[in-house]
């Protein structure tokens, strides 16, 4: 279910923005990359060790004029915007992609894949969590599986996972940050011995930057 209604966000055209801000992307298959990052508030998945907590509550984050965040990602240089969330799927995004779309900027998406997705993506990385699966035509369409690895038991949950997206989609295993030390090794061991496999850091946290 939708957090909000079409008729409070006028079909789009305002989001609950929790903050957006010009940086680098520092996971998965774009790390590295500059990006202007969109944060929008609002999340029904609930990860206990997530550590943006602070965006799930939709009601925190009173609805921005789409067009003024559009117009203050093209402040910046960065060709590449990311929305993410919370949950970005819970809301209708064919307006904010539509507008970046027009400026040529390429649009990346992160989610759960909890919620039927809105809008143009120029790649989608799916982030499946255990409590609340993705739904099943988010599989075909990810461009990047990017699995967190908190236990031993995760990476069977990644495997299942892999087995569902298309072969052109680039798999990543994750550990989760504060069980990093205890993980990385296991990860880094199983990955190769099953090489389809990459490993994801969250490299904005070694470089202490957004």
């Amino acid at each position: 279910m939708k957090l909000k209604s079409d008729d409070i966000l006028e079909g789009g055209r305002l989001l609950p923005l929790v903050e957006d801000f010009y940086t680098i992307q520092g996971e998965g298959f774009h790390t590295g990359k500059p990006a202007y990052f969109i944060r929008l508030g609002g999340c029904d998945v609930g990860c206990r060790w997530c550590d943006a907590k602070q965006t799930w509550n939709p009601k925190m984050f009173p609805p921005v004029e789409v067009d003024k965040i559009v117009e203050r990602a093209l402040s910046y240089p960065a060709q590449a915007i990311v929305i993410t969330g919370g949950e970005p799927s819970l809301y209708p995004l064919d307006y904010l992609t539509s507008r970046l779309a027009e400026h040529g900027l390429e649009i990346f998406l992160e989610t759960s894949g909890a919620h039927e997705l809105s809008g143009h993506f120029d790649w989608i990385c799916l982030s499946p969590k255990k409590q609340q699966p993705p739904v099943d035509s988010i599989f075909g369409r990810a461009d990047e599986l990017k699995v967190i690895v908190q236990t031993i038991d995760d990476i069977a949950w990644a495997e299942s996972n892999a087995a569902r997206v298309s072969g052109k989609c680039i798999l990543f295993m994750q550990p989760e940050w504060s069980v990093y030390d205890k993980m990385i090794g296991h990860i880094v061991e199983y990955v190769k011995s099953h090489p389809r496999w990459n490993i994801s850091l969250q490299t904005h946290k070694f470089m202490h930057i957004p």
